[in-house]
């Protein structure tokens, strides 16, 4: 299990940018299959982008395919998503999820909310019209 804190939500006028951030501590080599969801309100939770610490792969929804940007650092165990071209549709709870690799040494199905032990506490992004 690994502690997740995020930051950098916050208002953001349509077509702006924002970044989140989120740190893990503790045993973050074995949890090492880490992404973003998001929740609207009254809407299910959806998985945004993922990212493979050790691999570097990376994948992203096709809401937010060549708008939103996943990457590593420039912290030790920090991953970010640099979200651009926002939308109102984008307002939610954004948050930071680690989870453990199979057995067999590969990041399972990252869209699966139940791959993924550790979940932060929750960014909020509103994006205005």
């Amino acid at each position: 299990q690994v502690q997740l804190v995020e930051s950098g939500g916050g208002p953001v006028q349509a077509g702006g940018s924002l970044t989140l951030s989120c740190e893990a501590s503790g045993d973050t080599y074995r949890s090492s299959c880490m992404g973003w969801f998001r929740q609207a309100p009254e809407k299910d939770r959806e998985a945004v982008a993922f990212i493979d610490t050790r691999r570097g792969s990376s994948a992203y929804a096709d809401s937010v395919k060549g708008r939103f940007a996943i990457s590593q650092g420039p912290a030790q165990n920090t991953i970010n998503l640099r979200m651009s071209s926002l939308k109102p549709e984008d307002t939610a709870m954004y948050y930071c999820v680690a989870g453990m690799r199979s057995p067999g040494g590969y990041c399972p199905l990252w869209t699966n909310e139940r791959n993924y032990g550790s979940w932060g506490q929750g960014t909020q992004v509103t994006v205005s019209s």
